[in-house]
């Protein structure tokens, strides 16, 4: 008779404690399909962009609630996507607009941002995935709210960015405030790049997205990060292969709302996003599940558009502002083919592209740059000429020598034939010493400088 007593007042306490937290809101949608990733949603309407929160089946066969967000509608019917796998999603789930306190949020995607952020790795959502202490600040931002500059009121690119790798300092000359498309296939040595990129660079604060990477990629670039440098001016957001498309979305405008942030601020902000293409394969499978039509290689015309969009909000800032982002893409092509329409697309905005080389990384050169195929457009504005006509000669060397690389090695070229071939197959070996370096090895500008210098005099 206790027994049953107990288990009466622990049903009741466990009811009485639903009630207190019972939410004030009692409109609510049905699930009415879920066909691949989309569900669809009826009786009740959000924007798109929100969240909603919708019932499942837990293990335990109670009910739990999964976060979804809508990314289309049409007519009275809804379309979401949850925001992580789940299990236990039935025929008329009961969908609730997402809520905190009993007050109805519809857009939901105010995100923590601001100083605290420093020497943080966080998610989509900004909790920290570096099992350090929840992130506390009073200052967040509505990743769904952002300005676009004026084009007359940007300020010009007109001050050098050092980057602390000899081959991109000497002959592909950054400038703070410019957009760098990095163009690779795979194992080539792009993570090992990135990663040298951000320890070497002057900057006062890095962003890092790593969107749509391995697992074991993410935590070997982090952990390499930590051993290396001072991790409190660097920032990680992370949304792994396994999440969702919209969670790889969230995941990009965050990086980019933080990047800004420290931009308007007045900090020069090195924005480091890997990679532009699998954020582009996001929106892709969000808008073939809305049915747009399929273009060049399966990409609808909106995930052009939105990645144009996406890379024109980085840069510098107005002209009475100081903060600049320099942003660094990565575009994983095909062997070293650019005929893709996300390299297309990036190639066309940004302000200059490095190519890795498959042929260099297997010949054990590293970083494996093709200076050939690789420009920067604003280097003419930011070196003197005498630094610009070097960089531009020795290209021509490079150039000469790969084109002839065969007739040297069988030993049909005569020496006398061509004056440029002769000079780089003189300096071949010098060149080499140049372009390569070692990981840990940090070249800044002027040394950089002078060292081209000596090859060429």
């Amino acid at each position: 008779m206790l027994h049953r007593f107990d288990k009466w007042m622990y049903k009741i306490r466990a009811f009485s404690h639903r009630i207190k937290n019972f939410s004030k809101i009692s409109q609510y949608g049905y699930v009415t399909s879920y066909t691949g990733s989309v569900l669809e949603i009826e009786g009740i309407f959000f924007p798109v962009g929100s969240q909603c929160m919708i019932e499942v089946q837990c293990h335990s066969q109670e009910i739990c609630y999964v976060l979804a967000e809508i990314i289309g509608f049409k007519k009275n019917t809804m379309f979401a996507i949850l925001l992580k796998d789940v299990s236990g999603l039935f025929f008329g789930a009961k969908v609730y607009p997402k809520c905190t306190d009993n007050n109805i949020h519809f857009l939901g995607k105010m995100l923590p941002i601001g100083y605290n952020l420093l020497g943080r790795v966080i998610d989509c959502f900004g909790n920290p995935l570096d099992g350090l202490n929840k992130i506390k600040t009073e200052v967040y931002t509505d990743i769904n709210q952002f300005h676009i500059i004026n084009p007359f009121k940007r300020a010009p690119i007109d001050s050098i960015l050092d980057t602390g790798i000899r081959s991109i300092n000497a002959l592909l000359t950054i400038g703070k405030g410019q957009r760098i498309g990095l163009f690779a296939g795979s194992g080539v040595g792009k993570s090992v790049l990135l990663g040298m990129i951000s320890k070497f660079t002057d900057s006062d604060v890095v962003v890092i997205g790593l969107i749509g990477e391995r697992s074991r990629e993410v935590k070997e670039f982090i952990d390499d990060l930590i051993n290396s440098v001072n991790m409190n001016k660097i920032i990680v957001v992370v949304a792994p292969a396994s999440a969702p498309s919209v969670s790889k979305i969230q995941a990009a405008l965050y990086t980019v709302c933080i990047a800004e942030y420290f931009r308007d601020r007045g900090k020069s902000v090195l924005l480091i996003f890997d990679s532009l293409t699998r954020f582009a394969m996001a929106h892709r499978e969000i808008a073939l599940s809305l049915g747009e039509i399929p273009s060049s290689k399966g990409y609808p015309p909106s995930v052009l558009s939105k990645l144009l969009f996406f890379i024109e909000r980085c840069g510098t800032g107005k002209h009475n502002e100081t903060g600049t982002i320099s942003a660094f893409y990565t575009i994983l092509t095909e062997e070293e083919g650019l005929i893709d329409p996300v390299a297309d697309t990036a190639r066309s905005i940004l302000d200059g592209h490095i190519v890795l080389s498959r042929s260099y990384a297997e010949s054990g050169y590293y970083p494996a740059i093709n200076i050939e195929k690789s420009i920067s457009r604003t280097m003419f504005n930011l070196v003197n000429k005498e630094h610009f006509k070097k960089a531009c000669y020795i290209k021509q060397l490079i150039s000469s020598y790969n084109r002839n690389i065969d007739l040297i090695n069988i030993g049909a070229y005569v020496h006398g034939t061509d004056v440029i071939l002769d000079h780089s197959i003189k300096l071949w070996p010098k060149l080499l010493t140049f372009l390569t370096q070692n990981m840990h090895e940090k070249s800044s500008y002027h040394s950089s400088y002078q060292q081209l210098i000596k090859i060429i005099g």
